[in-house]
């Protein structure tokens, strides 16, 4: 647990940066990766998201690499499943299989680059706003949104319960683990089906803790959140505005092409 997201977002420089701003350029980056009909237009967010999130958010390239890796590697399964199966036209290559005829068309291939495309580019914006911004200033962003209180008090408990899940389940298989509980597969299984059995009663008796100490802090059904104001200078703002034109200009000149 000592490399979860959360903590790379608290050691980054941009923390110190504006929420509003961070969140503005997220939203554009969706918005317009969703939007466009050429790849190249995420292509270019999914670049630009993750030099800044390595240059300026400081975070390890290695690191970011693995934790894109998991989602890339699902979609491009899908882009090629998609290139096989979708888009009619004349087909680029063919080959039998089993008696079955497998091609890709141009249209198959352009619809497979830009749902790679896509998806590259909505995740390293997320990823941007994930590894830059602690949940906790996430949840003053949405408390100033004017988010009932009630919404955003059973969110954040569910996002600390998250972790006192993995606290509870870790101590346990450790201890399994010092015992030999995992030393073949079927007292592997045994032992998996007993923290199973064992992590919600522990978790439940964790909870009820972590209430009393709540209640012995005062706690009167609302969670007070600290919301520094962080003002937007000069350079963030020409870098912002010098990506939004980037992205803009290569959504119209790029209207309606195509890989092929």
């Amino acid at each position: 647990m000592a490399h979860i997201l959360d903590d790379y977002a608290v050691m980054s420089p941009l923390r110190y940066k504006n929420n509003w701003l961070k969140i503005a350029i997220v939203t554009f980056g969706l918005l317009v990766g969703v939007s466009s009909n050429s790849p190249l237009v995420p292509f270019i967010i999914a670049i630009c998201m993750s030099f800044a999130t390595i240059y300026f958010g400081k975070i390890p390239a290695s690191f970011y690499l693995k934790i894109m890796a998991a989602p890339a590697g699902f979609v491009l399964v899908s882009a090629i499943i998609i290139a096989f199966f979708f888009g009619e036209g004349a087909k680029l290559f063919s080959f039998d299989l089993s008696g079955f005829t497998l091609g890709v068309s141009s249209a198959g291939l352009d619809m497979a680059f830009l749902v790679l495309a896509r998806t590259l580019g909505g995740m390293s914006c997320l990823f941007f706003l994930s590894l830059t911004t602690p949940m906790i200033e996430l949840f003053s962003v949405l408390k100033a949104t004017k988010l009932p209180d009630s919404v955003l008090e059973i969110a954040m408990m569910m996002y600390r319960y998250i972790f006192v899940f993995l606290d509870v389940a870790m101590g346990i298989k450790y201890a399994q683990s010092v015992r030999l509980g995992y030393k073949d597969f079927k007292t592997s299984f045994r032992s998996m089906v007993m923290l199973g059995t064992n992590l919600f009663i522990r978790s439940w008796e964790q909870g009820e803790k972590i209430f009393v100490s709540m209640n012995a802090r005062c706690y009167d059904g609302k969670l007070i959140m600290l919301d520094e104001k962080r003002p937007v200078r000069l350079p963030e703002l020409i870098l912002t505005v010098a990506y939004f034109m980037l992205v803009i200009l290569t959504f119209y000149f790029t209207r309606g092409a195509s890989v092929l």
